[in-house]
């Protein structure tokens, strides 16, 4: 769907780059849910072709959402990394985003759900109908994977969360600034680690904020 000549050499780099894990921060273009004043933060690093990543998000993003994100005490944001095949994993994430933000986690669930069904090898037509599904025509689905800006725009995010934060697995999961080294298994071990973080939350990462331009926002 994509170039892999403009794809792997980035996808190695956010793998294989990086050593030290820094606490994250939580930029303009990376997507986010759940209300901002939120006492937790919780930021995932996933990669859309990664079969832990969509079997975390089948057993236990669920409990994360409905009790956590949409009863406002955890603010989510979603770091994007790539892991072969990147071209998938970066396909999967640009109909994600030209979905729209009121679409995008929407999509990202739909496309990890859709994992079981890629072992025939003709991936775009699931991404096809997962797009139609979500208000992403044929014409609009094949311009946006034809978009160079936002192809290099997730490539370079994928580096960033390798060189800067020093992540080169996913899924990696932080907590209130702080990396968990056992993700949870079960609803239950994530109830745990809410409890903990709600009771001694560490500094939440820091948000960075474009600078104003005059006479606009």
């Amino acid at each position: 769907m994509l170039s892999r000549r403009t794809l792997l050499p980035f996808a190695i780099a956010a793998l294989t780059a990086g050593s030290a894990t820094a606490a994250p921060v939580v930029l303009p273009d990376d997507m986010s849910m759940g209300s901002p004043k939120a006492k937790i933060q919780v930021i995932e690093y996933a990669s859309m072709a990664c079969p832990h990543c969509g079997h975390f998000n089948e057993t236990i993003f669920p409990s994360l959402k409905a009790k956590y994100i949409d009863t406002g005490k955890v603010r989510y944001t979603l770091k994007e990394m790539l892991t072969e095949p990147a071209t998938v994993a970066a396909a999967g994430f640009l109909v994600a985003r030209c979905a729209g933000p009121s679409k995008y986690f929407t999509v990202v669930d739909q496309v990890f759900r859709s994992q079981s069904r890629w072992s025939t090898g003709n991936i775009k037509p699931i991404f096809k109908d997962i797009a139609a599904a979500n208000g992403v025509d044929d014409a609009h689905f094949e311009a946006c994977l034809q978009d160079q800006a936002a192809v290099d725009a997730i490539t370079a995010r994928a580096v960033r969360a390798s060189e800067k934060d020093g992540v080169n697995s996913t899924p990696t999961l932080f907590i209130n600034g702080k990396k968990i080294d056992d993700l949870p298994a079960t609803p239950e071990d994530l109830d745990k680690l809410m409890a903990a973080a709600a009771k001694a939350p560490a500094a939440k990462p820091a948000t960075r904020k474009r600078a104003a331009k005059k006479g606009g926002r």
